[in-house]
Order: structure tokens, then C-alpha cells, then sequence
């Protein structure tokens, strides 16, 4: 029997303050963080009973303590939604809480069931990136991947090498302006509405309360260029041009849009399409192009009629490749408006939902722009994209639209 494909809508979403790698959540729980985003949604959004959650698909990149054991659905018992709510863990890495978006928006497409709550969780601090990891030795001694395609910052370098048109010099420009972005975001309020504050403790000063991100600093491109290549000598890639380690997560809710409307819900995006293709592992940071292609193209759109992007900031070369491909300059005003993470921070499978909250709070203040996107690099050579429509849009029907 034919099924009906329903519209998918992003209701809200909400996030942490993303700390430094063991710095202000060093004694807080990775699941305590994310069961904070569950609780503030819900707290957010009285009109959804609790046991309209039909799913919450949660992420973490490493799977083990605090992150282990099903975190969807322990996360959900936790946050005190009906044991009747299943849930489960998803791993794509660095686009793991968009792949928790996308993965829930397929059931509630087709009809298995309403509303979900999707998200991610990484806490860096306690679970450094490839924790207890055993690759298969084939996968290097067969030469499936060279070395490097192991360290995501060696394999930023080898996207320098094959793109020697952007240098140092233009990662530190891009580095610069994503700090200086995000400063002016916070002191406008821009950031601050969807960060949940979490109460942290410290042995020696003892308890205090997150409410801004760890990550963001002041520095120029002159300190820029002092900073030590760690992945190569006489490199390009830093920890100035480059996303930190850190700890945080995000929660979003997701739904059938009739469903949201039904329930009162706000409709803040409406989902396109979206695009997820592999890469050569050795350039990872390549994973978004073909990623947009695939989205633009089953969208039937063109790179031109995107008006905001959120492009994961992983590494400063892989925004930049992406932008070059596309013809966009690195300054153009729709990319990246409150700055992105090597600003505020990349606790790898939360992030995905962090691109979208605020692609979702820009629109609001954009009814000119119809579509955005989201877009991010994936470890082991990926690369994710979804693209979205205002759902506030004001501008005249373009070229085929019904209305």
C-alpha cells in the first residue's frame, strides 16, 4: 500500500555552553549533559506532553562510561520521559547529532511515529577521540588508507597540500574572523537564548553554573602565526585555525509538521533534503562538497539559491575548500553569521544539531532567505549536508512553485 511521505519539521533545539577538553565539565557526567538539553526542551515546549516522544536517537563518537549503554535511551529515562519512550545510541563521528536528526526524520517521513528528540554528546575530556579503538591492522597494511587518514589534523595538512592556493595565511584570516564573529554574537544576545546553564563543580572552588562557552578567546592574526604546527613540521594547521577539544552536547526536537502544528509547536525549519557520500579518508575535509552536491541535487536547487550557511568549522582549509568550490568568499555575510567552532567549540557528535539551532535562529530574523544549509566533514573520509526551508519566508514564488 502507498504511503504518503510527510513533511519534517525542526521544532527546537537547545545546546550547553561547550567547554574546553577537561576544563569546566572535568567533574560532570557526559550523560548528565545531554539529559540537561532533554530537560530544558520539554521545559521549553509545555504544549508537548511528554509522552508524545515517540524516539530520541542520541550520539556520542565514543561509546563507552558516561557515553555507553544505549545513551538514547538511558538519557531518556533519566530526563524523566516515560520509560515507554525507547531510545538508542548513533556513532557517525563528528556528524553524529545530524545523523540522529536525519535518522529520526526518515520514521517520522514515513509515518513510524510523531515527534523525536534527537542530539549528541561529547565529552572529549573524559573520552579522547579514539579511546579504546582497535583498527582492523588491514586496513593500513593492505593500504585501504594511508596513516594519516587516522589524524584529523594530518589530514587537514593533505588538504593544504592538494589546495596550496589556501595558505597559512588565509586559515589565520578565517580563524581571526570566526572569533571576532562570535564575540559580536554574544555581546548582541545572539547565542546566549538556546544555551542551557549547567551547574558544574570544582573540588577546590565548588559549584558554579556554565552559561557561555569555554572556548572563545581574543588574538590577532599576528599571535596566530607564532602558534607551533603539532601535525607536521613547518605546517599549516594549528590550534588557532583549527576547532579545540571539548566537552558539551545538544538536544533537538524533530516532528511531523502537521503533528507540530497540531500540538502548538513551534515550526522553526523545515527539512529538504540532505546528503551524506564518502571521501577519500586522506582528505577528509572534502566530505561537505559532495555532500552539497547530492543535496542540492535531490532538492532540485542550486549552490545560488542557498542564503545562510552553517559550515562546521573542523579545520579552517576544509571551510575554506568548500567555499572556494563553490565560488563563495570566505567573507560573504550568509556563511557562518555567529561564527562557528573554532570559536565556540567542537564537541564532535554534538555539533551537528549546533548548526542547526542556529541556522533555525537565523532564519527567524531572515524571512527574505528561503533555504539554508548545514554542512560538516566526517571523520574516515565523510561528509553530511542538509538543507532547509524557512518556514517564515516572505519573498515572491519563485520559478516552479505552486503557490
Amino acid at each position: 500500500m502507498p504511503r504518503e511521505v510527510r513533511d519534517v519539521v525542526f521544532v527546537d533545539g537547545v545546546r550547553t555552553p561547550f567547554g574546553k577538553a577537561g576544563g569546566m565539565y572535568a567533574h560532570t557526567r557526559a550523560d548528565d549533559l545531554v539529559i540537561r538539553c532533554i530537560r530544558e526542551l520539554l521545559r521549553r515546549n509545555p504544549q508537548l506532553p511528554p509522552d508524545r516522544v515517540e524516539e530520541v536517537a542520541i550520539a556520542a563518537t565514543t561509546q563507552t562510561g558516561d557515553q555507553g549503554l544505549t545513551i538514547g535511551r538511558t538519557a531518556a529515562l533519566l530526563a524523566g520521559l516515560p520509560k515507554t519512550v525507547p531510545g538508542f545510541a548513533i556513532d557517525r563521528m563528528c556528524a553524529g547529532a545530524m545523523t540522529a536528526v536525519t535518522s529520526v526524520a526518515g520514521g517520522i517521513a514515513m509515518g513510524a511515529y510523531d515527534v523525536a528528540i534527537a542530539g549528541g554528546v561529547e565529552h572529549m575530556g573524559r573520552h579522547p577521540m579514539g579511546e579504546g579503538v582497535d583498527p582492523n591492522p588491514r586496513i593500513l597494511a593492505e593500504k585501504l588508507v594511508d596513516p594519516s587518514a587516522l589524524i584529523m589534523g594530518a589530514t587537514a595538512e593533505n588538504l593544504h597540500d592538494r589546495l596550496p592556493g589556501i595558505t597559512k595565511a588565509r586559515a589565520d584570516a578565517f580563524a581571526l574572523a570566526s572569533q571576532v564573529k562570535t564575540a559580536k554574537a554574544y555581546a548582541n544576545g545572539k547565542l546566549q537564548p538556546d544555551l542551557v546553564p549547567v551547574a558544574v563543580r570544582d573540588p577546590e572552588a565548588g559549584w558554579g553554573l556554565a552559561v557561555v562557552d569555554e572556548a572563545p578567546r581574543e588574538t590577532s592574526l599576528e599571535k596566530l602565526a607564532t602558534l607551533k604546527t603539532p601535525f607536521r613540521p613547518h605546517g599549516r594547521v594549528t590550534a588557532g585555525n583549527a576547532a579545540g577539544l571539548n566537552d558539551g552536547a545538544t538536544a533537538s526536537v524533530v516532528a511531523a509538521e502537521d503533528v507540530a502544528r497540531e500540538l502548538g509547536l513551534p515550526v522553526a525549519m523545515r527539512l529538504v533534503s540532505y546528503g551524506f557520500v564518502g571521501v577519500e579518508p586522506e582528505v577528509m575535509g572534502v566530505g561537505p562538497i559532495p555532500a552539497t552536491e547530492k543535496a542540492l541535487r535531490l532538492a532540485g536547487l542550486g549552490i545560488d539559491d542557498i542564503g545562510l550557511f552553517e559550515l562546521n568549522e573542523a579545520f579552517a582549509v576544509q571551510v575554506l575548500a568548500f567555499l572556494d568550490h563553490f565560488g563563495i568568499d570566505a567573507d560573504d555575510p550568509r556563511v557562518n553569521p555567529w561564527g562557528g567552532a573554532i570559536a565556540i567549540g567542537h564537541p564532535l557528535a554534538s555539533s551537528g544539531v549546533r548548526l542547526m539551532t542556529q541556522l533555525a535562529r537565523q532564519f527567524a530574523e531572515h524571512p527574505e532567505v528561503r533555504y539554508g544549509l548545514t554542512a560538516m566533514c566526517i571523520g574516515i573520509g565523510m561528509g553530511g549536508s542538509v538543507i532547509w526551508e524557512n518556514p517564515a519566508w516572505t519573498g515572491p514564488a519563485q520559478q516552479g512553485d505552486e503557490n
